[in-house]
């Protein structure tokens, strides 16, 4: 058999996903990110501004000035 790794985008999907795989007697389990959800939408952010060339780059050397 094999393991499948969903990502639900909000809630709505996450109950949706649930009551089908409870209706098919499929067990599965939930784990929590250790991650606070503010903090990655932050770093998701920055990555897509970064991806659009609106970034700003730093040289390591400048940050240590």
């Amino acid at each position: 058999m094999e393991t499948l790794i969903v990502h639900p985008k909000n809630e709505e999907q996450s109950t949706a996903l649930k009551a089908v795989m409870k209706v098919l007697k499929i067990d599965f389990e939930t784990e929590k990110s250790p991650y606070n959800p503010e903090f990655v939408a932050k770093i998701k952010r920055s990555q897509e501004q970064m991806k659009e060339r609106k970034g700003v780059k730093i040289a390591v050397e400048d940050l240590w000035k």
